[in-house]
């Protein structure tokens, strides 16, 4: 499950921690890093665990109002969605049972499963699929999809509590929330409690590729900073936003490090990335420095990898198009201090 695209931001955020805390222990920070992945995975659980405690709850209120129904001689209410059969197969799912037997947090400690639940039962999508014929297992799996995507996909509310729970899950939610659909998307009936999850890592490889792009960074800091003063005019890289350096010095490590990865794919990764945790100018001044750094990198020979014939201007953005530098810690990193020390205590517990 754990993605280039989660190991980069969590290599962005770590170096720059690792940085900012002064802690220059490399074999620490590499261990934060695993850590730090390994809480996706953890994110990825937790949250198919949310439609097991929705469902729960549902099975919860469907008792009181059959009781309710008894009682009073009325019509009982109907079992549709407390026992969907793609939500019941889920509750049943072997691993994802072991993970919810081994974690302390737990959805039934907070209000969240009962405001999902009515949230959910006054839409539409709801109301449609209980007024529907079709009784498969099917549109019961689509019904879910449907309410993720709706209800928990898009959700400031529980982003709110989740980064309450875990620190490190208000950067990855958007990355993981695509995994739990596919996820539900592979289920299948005939698979019963035994359907398979998603793993936490697809191949060694991804973690090796983890492990040399931190060390490559951290490492190599003197030569790629060499490598941005060379194309930059001589002006001081003091004047950037110091988010701007640390995810420039990363790119670079990758461009060194792995001959495989085209330059258009990493420059276009650390692009975005500036995007999310550093100024509004970033993205583009970083494109323009990475563009310059690696076709200067080619020519030296230093890079054996092939760009393109650039149109225009070969030089780096000037002093007056770069962000100016911030003090402040930008906004995606303002907790990174505090998410070291609390979740170094997570590990002792």
């Amino acid at each position: 499950m754990i993605n280039r695209e989660i190991i980069r931001n969590k290599i962005v955020q770590l170096t720059y921690a690792y940085y900012l805390n002064g802690n220059k222990n490399i074999d620490t920070a590499e261990k934060e890093l695993f850590f730090s992945l390994s809480k996706a995975y953890d994110l990825y659980n937790h949250l198919l665990s949310l439609i097991v405690a929705v469902t729960k709850e549902a099975q919860r209120r469907l008792e009181v109002t059959q009781g309710r129904a008894k009682r009073e001689g009325t019509e009982e209410p109907s079992q549709k969605f407390a026992y969907n059969r793609f939500a019941i197969q889920l509750q049943e799912n072997k691993a994802l049972n072991e993970f919810i037997g081994n974690q302390k947090t737990n959805w039934a400690d907070t209000p969240v499963p009962g405001q999902l639940f009515e949230t959910i039962e006054q839409s539409q999508i709801y109301k449609d699929y209980m007024a529907s014929s079709e009784d498969t297992y099917d549109a019961d799996r689509e019904l879910w999809r449907k309410l993720y995507k709706t209800f928990i996909q898009e959700n400031p509310d529980l982003d709110n509590v989740l980064e309450d729970q875990s620190l490190y899950w208000n950067d990855d939610k958007e990355i993981v929330d695509t995994f739990v659909l596919k996820t539900i998307k592979r289920f299948a009936e005939q698979n019963g409690t035994k359907q398979e999850l998603l793993p936490e890592w697809d191949s060694d490889e991804e973690k090796e590729f983890a492990r040399k792009l931190f060390r490559s960074a951290i490492l190599n800091e003197v030569e790629y900073q060499h490598y941005m003063n060379e194309v930059s005019r001589n002006w001081d890289l003091s004047r950037l936003a110091y988010m701007d350096i640390v995810i420039m010095q990363i790119a670079i490590a990758e461009l060194m490090t792995f001959p495989n990865i085209p330059v258009s794919v990493t420059i276009n990764e650390f692009v975005d990335i500036a995007k999310l945790y550093s100024t509004s100018k970033s993205g583009g001044y970083i494109n323009g420095m990475l563009d310059a750094i690696a076709r200067n990198l080619i020519r030296t020979n230093r890079l054996m990898k092939h760009m393109d014939p650039q149109k225009g201007s070969q030089e780096a953005p000037t002093p007056d198009e770069a962000p100016a530098e911030i003090n402040a810690v930008p906004v995606k990193m303002r907790h990174r201090k505090c998410i070291i020390r609390k979740d170094n205590d997570e590990k002792k517990d």
